[in-house]
């Protein structure tokens, strides 16, 4: 160094290299090249597969004490719940066998009154299950197509059910299948009784289908039907059994201007969503046969029995 010269550049101790721009810059396009390398050659897809297989026995060991702990309450969670349950499965059981008891005291006092009065025994319908195949192709009617025919003895008319009531009705028989008409097509209808009054109507699909609802028509506007009345088949019409659930009042409107009330019924069997149904004998194949009508004889004409008598 000359004399008399100063030296400006920082001894070597505070040397710091590439500024922190240059770093930033560096890292980044590093970063970038990386990451589309990865994305288009899978260069760390080794390293990743390495690094959690090496750090899986870690992971396990750390998730223990969260599942004990998970575990431990889902135990006593579920505990509480089968308690529960098994306290309202015996409440339960104590009110079906007090039931049963009346139930076959019932049926033996109804047997003794039908054999005092000389009644028919009650009718027992046959029955058997089916599995619902498709919904059939017309969009404007609301049809299904179960996998029982005429090779199974489905006949015209046969009601079909599941556990929550009535759902449709037989209306096509084919050898291997059958198809079903819902109660809420335009089509159906059906006899009902209302379990409250006693009351016998008719319910009817199709007007309020759309909204998945029934409708009883027909009504006067003073008819005794209010909200909440369950309506079951009356059993009158030699097809349905009595007592299955058909629907229940949902809205009743009693126009003033009109003589009949708008009955709106909510359907007790949902068509959506049902897989197996039950197929019932019509009530009408045990009953008696009708009597025909006997043919009238036509009646004489007017002096006849005169000219007959002067011949």
């Amino acid at each position: 160094m000359a004399l008399g010269t100063l030296d400006r550049t920082p001894p070597p101790f505070f040397r710091q290299g590439p500024s922190a721009l240059t770093k930033l810059c560096f890292c980044s396009a590093l970063a970038l090249f990386l990451m589309a390398a990865d994305v288009r050659f899978r260069l760390t897809q080794p390293i990743r597969a390495t690094a959690a297989t090496m750090l899986y026995p870690l992971q396990r060991a750390l998730l223990v004490p969260v599942e004990a702990v998970a575990g431990g309450r889902a135990w006593f969670a579920g505990l509480a719940s089968a308690t529960a349950g098994e306290e309202a499965a015996r409440r339960e059981l104590a009110r079906q066998s007090e039931r049963a008891m009346r139930v076959d005291l019932l049926q033996q006092e109804n047997a003794k009154l039908r054999g005092l009065l000389e009644l028919r025994p009650s009718l027992n319908v046959r029955s058997q299950a089916a599995e619902l195949l498709y919904e059939a192709a017309d969009p404007y009617s609301r049809k299904v197509i179960v996998d029982r025919g005429v090779t199974n003895n489905v006949v015209l008319g046969s009601p079909v059910i599941n556990e929550a009531g009535v759902l449709g009705q037989v209306t096509r028989v084919y050898l291997q299948s059958s198809e079903v008409t819902l109660l809420t097509d335009r089509d159906a209808a059906i006899p009902v009784l209302n379990k409250r009054s006693g009351a016998r109507s008719a319910a009817f699909g199709g007007a309020l289908a759309a909204s998945g609802l029934l409708e009883m028509r027909f009504m006067a506007g003073n008819a005794d039907v209010q909200v909440g009345d369950v309506l079951t088949t009356s059993g009158v019409d030699g097809v349905y059994p009595p007592g299955l659930a058909v629907a229940t009042v949902q809205t009743v409107d009693r126009k003033v201007d009109s003589g009949f009330a708008r009955i709106a019924l909510k359907p007790a069997a949902s068509p959506d969503g049902v897989r197996h149904v039950l197929i019932l004998e019509p009530t009408g194949m045990q009953l008696p046969p009708r009597p025909e009508a006997a043919a009238s004889e036509p009646l004489p004409a007017k002096g006849g029995a005169k000219k007959a008598v002067k011949k």
